[in-house]
């Protein structure tokens, strides 16, 4: 019950999977406070707990309470600097019950216990100024991190619902875990040389990899209409990406263009394959033959790109991803998302209408986080396209004029 209301508050977010408090949950998750009190407080209390018991039953000529020193630290892992003082208070009581038990305060006019005493008091106001630290950092890492998923987003110009003749439905989710903000990438634009779409991965985290997503993106919305042919789309691109990209870091890329009907051209870049889902529910993995290998990498590599042509009529569902999909993991066994296993019947006859399209990928992204049990260690991105019929297409740009 606990993880389906998980799963069902996560696949409620929009469309761009952003909640409406996503920044305040960013700082609270980067430091842990979006766990209760109690759960934080645990570690520090159950130490007081076993030292305690441990020297209670031990006997009185066994004197364990000084071992209360570890409380504080433990504290100030976990806790603000005001529920530090209020554990280790409890820890302090602990450790004065536990001289007068053992009856330490007689040993040698009570200056062992006094060492004792100023040892633990000293290492709780340390302990809290660290805790105070520690936030603040966090706070410092939040706000970069905000950053960089601000700009990521205002580089994703997120596509209609219908690009030329094609129906697009698009989930694009960042990572729970802020320090992995990637450079997932995508764009679908209707150019004079057919549908063009691309969908990428930069090989990066953080502010470079955006900067990065942004040097692609920018060379492909300028060279789809431009070039006549999606190598030499493919060729501006990787022009791009040598000039403007720092040696070594490379971006996974899969093109597409949708000419006439009936069929579509691929070119791959080192990404994951799409998936082709006919009607009934059967799947087509469309691999690369040859596939070539990242931007930015082309310099090491002697030839140049081939596309491929596929089949891709009015009834067929297009699956496009990036790895945070097909290498998000079981939440128990830690075994990868079988996409091309599980997307056959969340898609199936899909292709009938928008909303069919829409409510299709909505299930694929439920089917994701149940898998991974309500949450994303990277950056996901899921698209689905369909074609439908030529007359449908004339008709809505006949409503749409």
């Amino acid at each position: 019950m606990f993880r389906s209301s998980r799963v069902q508050r996560a696949a409620a977010r929009d469309a761009t999977g952003l909640a409406p408090a996503r920044r305040k949950s960013a700082l609270l998750a980067t430091d842990l406070q979006d766990l209760s009190f109690r759960r934080r407080a645990t570690p520090a209390l159950l130490a007081v707990l076993v030292i305690s018991l441990v020297d209670f039953f031990t006997g009185q000529d066994r004197y364990l309470a000084p071992l209360m020193v570890v409380v504080p630290p433990i504290s100030a892992l976990l806790l603000t600097p005001v529920e530090l003082l209020l554990v280790c208070g409890v820890g302090f009581l602990s450790l004065l019950w536990l001289s007068n038990y053992d009856q330490v305060a007689t040993f040698n006019d009570g200056r062992f216990l006094f060492g004792a005493l100023l040892s633990y008091v000293a290492l709780t106001v340390i302990s809290a100024y660290i805790a105070a630290l520690r936030m603040r950092r966090a706070a410092a890492f939040a706000a970069v991190s905000s950053v960089a998923e601000a700009a990521q987003r205002a580089l994703l110009r997120r596509p209609g619902p219908t690009v030329g003749p094609l129906r697009l439905a698009v989930r694009y989710v960042s990572a729970a875990d802020e320090a992995r903000i990637g450079g997932d990438l995508y764009s679908a634009l209707d150019t004079p040389h057919g549908t063009r779409l691309l969908v990428g991965d930069v090989r990066g985290k953080g502010l470079g990899a955006v900067q990065t997503a942004a040097v692609v993106l920018g060379a492909f919305r300028e060279a789809a209409y431009d070039e006549d042919k999606l190598i030499r789309v493919a060729a501006r691109i990787e022009a791009s990406v040598e000039r403007h990209v720092p040696d070594g870091e490379f971006t996974t890329a899969l093109f597409a263009e949708f000419g006439p009907p009936g069929t579509m051209e691929l070119l791959h870049f080192g990404h994951v394959p799409p998936i082709r889902v006919a009607a009934d529910g059967s799947v087509a993995v469309l691999e690369a033959a040859d596939p070539w290998v990242p931007l930015g990498l082309g310099p090491l590599a002697t030839g140049e790109p081939t596309s491929v042509r596929q089949p891709f009529g009015p009834e067929d569902v297009l699956v496009l991803c990036t790895d945070g999909v097909v290498e998000a993991r079981h939440h128990r066994t830690g075994e990868f998302y079988p996409l091309a296993d599980r997307v056959g019947p969340l898609v199936r006859g899909s292709a009938r209408s928008a909303a069919e399209l829409e409510t299709a990928i909505g299930r694929v992204y439920a089917d994701l986080l149940v898998h991974t049990g309500g949450e994303l260690g990277d950056d996901a991105l899921l698209m689905l396209v369909s074609r439908p019929p030529d007359h449908q297409h004339h008709q809505h740009h006949q409503h749409g004029h």
